[in-house]
């Protein structure tokens, strides 16, 4: 009889094989073109993890090609940073320290100041809101007559803001709170702009209205999080109230130009600006060389990071306490945008982008100036969805139509070339022309397409090798005929050690049936009793080993992986003792069948380590397993006859099947090994431990094996006596004999004071 388990055996195989099948009638062009309109599917959804697959690609195209260095000419920053907290006092700073800093910054030559920070609230160390607290505890005349009338600290800030141009900035709320805000310069039209999908928000912390008053620009701080929280974008524009308001970055860029009011340039998705259709551009405008930067649909721009290690961040308090001379000061500051921010913990500014981990948010404002002012953008045009679009279609199908044609080896390098080719493609538009074109879908369809294919024309050649495979199987196992197919060095001798479950099933009084019948209905009825087992095991996924005339020995857990083995060789036992009871009330009144009363089957089973592989000589080999585990298994099944339960179990193997009806039965010590091994009998499943039924045997059985290995005999044979019934209605009352019997021969012959319950066995 020849055993068949091979991939096509488990669940996953099954699909696997019923959809080559499938494809295998509807042709491979045809496959491929499916596959191409499910990409295709995919493309139009747009799921979240191929979404976030494309901004990996764009991120590792910064890195590996940044901006260059960061601009020192253009952009300054200064930096709020731990030093500086730790020096001058935690933060939020007295007014006239940043009145200070800002002085000296217009003095030293910048052209315009932007504060990366809200400055929403009064001084809390200004002169009269110190006065009011002296007020409160009755020690006003401590201050002096005339010290709360002093300016408060916002008025000289806002003094400081009339020595250079100054930007504010201001946090949107999606709640309604907090009080308004105008743009400085309100933004225009061109063409006719439909209303454009920016994010919109109802509420404001605004800087306080007196500095406001007195700044240049004012625009919104936030900065735009993917979901994975890195910043690839940042926001130009957004809706307050149905007004369009800049960002912090778009009106720096603004007062230091010296520009007009920003204007939204509308497309059509021609790649033609100042047409009809969604927002595409902001223009600036006013001044000498009109700026056009591009932006997406909701209003951002992709940010090209130079490499930031280049970057020169100056401490601000180097400048505020005079550290940095003035001379120094004008030599990093003259003629630039100073960005004032902070990478210290305290102000929770610090952001990821695709070139570094953790970055100070006032770095990604100075590359978004540095980028709209050197005119160096990095744009996904409205034309590029389009573009790759008909890459997916043509390539796709291209392939889909040529790859049946020539052949699984000229079919990858062609799919490999074309695979090179898109990405090349999109690494040129990255590189030389600023442009995202996302490689992802046309890639995805191309290998998609390729391995479908491929898998269709094996599932055709598999087909036609089966008459092959089915010659070789009359002498060997299937699954070991795949694997030295697949790996010719299979053929050394050996094997590899895997946790294993073993059964040995044997028909009891085999040699009184060999009497009985002429050897060719011997072989009749064992192929009528063998067959329905072997189903039994190959449906619980176990491996047969070998028949040894009446008996079978079968293992789980190779050469195919099975999790579940422990419970699945103790179903397949309880279901094969079903079996034979099933068949010896049916098989005896069949016509012409060889079957010899009422069979008995002894089981034993074990798990453990067993040395699995391809084991004999080297003229004949055989996929088998040794070891320990293997023998006490054989050993146990010998047993069961002995104890008069049909089935027994080792204890590594009772240790996984807790939910199981299982009956500690004795410890024994079998011939041939040194190590006592404590023996169960399996009696049912998980429903058959829930019934009260084996409850009430499980508790007298406990007691009987307590007061057992207590060598209390009397109390033994009283526990023993009462549950008589118990034992007989699971069919195991010969375990109460065989028990009721040990105890009288030890009631006349007392085992010594330091037995350990543990019984010798004489036979196998």
């Amino acid at each position: 009889m020849r055993v068949r388990h091979t991939v096509a055996d488990l669940p996953e195989g099954k699909v696997m094989a019923a959809l080559l099948a499938r494809l295998s009638r509807i042709g491979p062009q045809l496959a491929g073109a499916l596959v191409v309109l499910l990409v295709l599917l995919l493309w139009t959804i747009g799921p979240t993890s191929l979404e976030q697959l494309r901004l990996q690609v764009f991120d590792s195209y910064q890195r590996m090609a940044p901006r260059g260095d960061a601009n020192g000419d253009i952009v300054a920053v200064v930096d709020i940073d731990e030093a500086s907290i730790e020096e001058l006092g935690q933060w939020p700073w007295p007014r006239t320290d940043i009145a200070t800093l800002t002085t000296l910054l217009g003095k030293a030559g910048a052209s315009v100041v932007v504060f990366d920070i809200a400055f929403a609230e009064p001084d809390r160390t200004s002169p009269a809101q110190i006065a009011a607290r002296y007020e409160a505890q009755k020690r006003a005349d401590v201050l002096g007559e005339g010290f709360a009338d002093l300016p408060s600290h916002d008025a000289l800030l806002a003094d400081s803001f009339g020595d250079v141009p100054v930007v504010t900035g201001y946090f949107l709320d999606p709640r309604d709170i907090g009080g308004s805000v105008e743009p400085k310069m309100p933004f225009t039209t061109s063409g006719r702009v439909e209303s454009p999908p920016v994010a919109e928000y109802a509420g404001v912390i605004a800087t306080l209205p007196e500095l406001e008053a007195a700044a240049a620009g004012n625009g919104f701080v936030q900065r735009g999080n993917d979901s994975d929280e890195i910043v690839r974008r940042v926001p130009l524009l957004a809706m307050f109230e149905d007004t369009p308001v800049p960002s912090l970055s778009l009106e720096a860029v603004r007062v230091a130009l010296g520009a007009g009011n920003p204007m939204l340039v509308a497309s059509d998705g021609s790649g033609q600006l100042d047409g009809a259709g969604s927002a595409v551009a902001v223009r600036l405008t006013d001044i000498d060389r009109p700026i056009e930067i591009p932006v997406t649909d909701s209003g951002e721009m992709w940010v090209h990071f130079p490499d930031e290690s280049t970057r020169e961040l100056w401490s601000a308090a180097d400048i505020i306490t005079g550290r940095m001379s003035a001379e120094d000061l004008a030599e990093k500051v003259d003629g630039r945008i100073v960005l004032v921010g902070s990478s210290a913990n305290a102000l929770s500014d610090v952001v990821a982008t695709p070139l570094s981990g953790l970055n100070a948010g006032v770095v990604v404002q100075a590359a978004a100036v540095e980028q709209m002012m050197t005119g160096d953008f990095l744009e996904r045009p409205d034309w590029a969805p389009a573009v790759e679009l008909l890459l997916l279609l043509v390539l796709g199908l291209g392939l889909a139509l040529v790859l049946p044609r020539i052949g699984a080896v000229f079919g990858a390098v062609l799919a490999l070339s074309a695979m090179a080719l898109v990405s090349a493609a999109s690494w040129f538009s990255f590189t030389r022309l600023s442009y995202l074109l996302d490689p992802v879908y046309p890639l995805l369809a191309i290998l998609i397409v390729y391995l479908v294919q491929t898998a269709y024309v094996f599932f055709r050649e598999e087909r036609q090798r089966q008459y092959i495979r089915s010659a070789f199987d009359r002498y060997l196992s299937p699954e070991l005929v795949k694997q030295i197919a697949a790996s010719p060095e299979k053929l050394e001798l050996g094997g590899v050690e895997r946790d294993m479950s073993v059964l040995m099933c044997d028909v009891r009084g085999f040699s009184r049936i060999s009497e009985q019948y002429a050897p060719n209905e011997v072989i009749d009825f064992l192929i009528e009793f063998l067959t329905p087992m072997s189903d039994i095991l190959l449906a619980r996924k176990a491996t047969i080993d070998k028949y040894i005339g009446d008996a079978i020995l079968a293992f789980w857990n190779a050469p195919l992986d099975d999790p579940d083995h422990h419970r699945n060789a103790a179903r397949a036992a309880l279901e094969m003792i079903a079996a034979t009871d099933r068949l010896n009330r049916e098989m005896p009144s069949r016509d012409g069948v060889v079957w010899p009363g009422e069979v008995k089957v002894g089981i034993g089973l074990n798990s453990g380590l067993c040395c699995v592989g391809n084991m004999g000589s080297r003229q004949r080999l055989n996929y088998s397993l040794i070891g320990d585990t293997v023998n006490l298994a054989a050993r146990l099944e010998g047993q069961t006859k002995q104890y008069g339960v049909p089935i027994i179990v080792g204890a590594a193997l009772a240790e996984q099947l807790d939910d199981f009806a299982l009956l500690e039965i004795d410890r024994l010590r079998v011939v041939g090994r040194e190590r006592p091994e404590t023996i169960f009998a399996l009696l049912g499943d998980e429903s058959m431990s829930a019934t009260d039924a084996f409850r009430r045997l499980a508790e007298a059985h406990g007691r009987v094996l307590a007061a057992y290995r207590q060598q209390d005999w009397d109390a033994a044979r009283a526990a023993l006596g009462s549950a008589r019934a118990d034992y007989s209605r699971f069919g195991i009352a010969g375990l109460h004999d065989l028990l009721a019997a040990r105890i009288e021969d030890l009631t006349r012959t007392p085992p010594p004071a330091d037995w350990d319950g543990v019984f010798q066995a004489t036979q196998k």
